[in-house]
């Protein structure tokens, strides 16, 4: 997975995974039959990721728990470190692999979001399809935008100090969202004359 995050899974040989995992080529082959084999396994483990932190977040809120979604991530990244930029540059790289990834990361997205609507964590939604979409977009946009991010905030979104702070907004936006509530006509006083609304001349 760091190999493939470094160089871009074109870049990386079966010599050099077999050296960086202190085995012969041979043994590699043997386990996984080849490179495409053993980045579809790295694909189910990114996969996996996402279904089990969704779910532990459906698990702790039935149970009448309070579950922050940035320390269940920031608690991933640590036992992954290599997961972020193996992303990251799957995605960037696109092609037969990115697709693939991406693929595989919305279903893990939907099956994730049917259990946290059937728990009644989530309300329902017009189009479950596109909103799923749309939730691990914005999740993916902080791993592939992560350096400018860090940037113009002063905060590494993926750090467990910054994962907590990003959360923070990102938790306000979904709940209460960004458009000031509409004020009814009433409330907005009398007409003047002369106004862009008045019909006079």
């Amino acid at each position: 997975m760091g190999l493939f995050a470094e160089r871009g899974y074109a870049g990386v040989t079966v010599r050099q995974i077999a050296s960086a995992a202190g085995v012969s080529p041979a043994l590699v082959i043997h386990h996984y039959g080849s490179k495409e084999r053993l980045r579809a396994v790295l694909e189910e483990r990114v996969a996996a990721f996402v279904e089990s932190m969704l779910a532990e977040l459906a698990r702790i809120q039935e149970e009448g728990g309070s579950a922050s979604v940035a320390e269940l991530f920031a608690d991933g990244l640590e036992r992954e470190p290599a997961l972020a930029g193996y992303v990251r540059r799957l995605l960037c790289d696109g092609g037969p692999a990115g697709a693939a990834l991406f693929e595989r990361l919305y279903q893990a997205t939907q099956a994730g979001m049917l259990a946290l609507r059937q728990a009644g964590i989530v309300r329902p939604s017009r189009d479950d399809q596109v909103r799923d979409a749309f939730l691990l977009s914005n999740d993916l946009a902080m791993l592939l935008l992560r350096p400018y991010i860090s940037q113009v905030t002063g905060i590494d979104p993926l750090a467990r100090d910054g994962l907590v702070r990003w959360s923070a907004e990102v938790f306000d936006v979904y709940s209460g969202g960004v458009f000031a509530p509409a004020v009814p006509a009433q409330a907005q006083g009398p007409a003047v004359a002369g106004d862009q609304g008045d019909a006079r001349t």
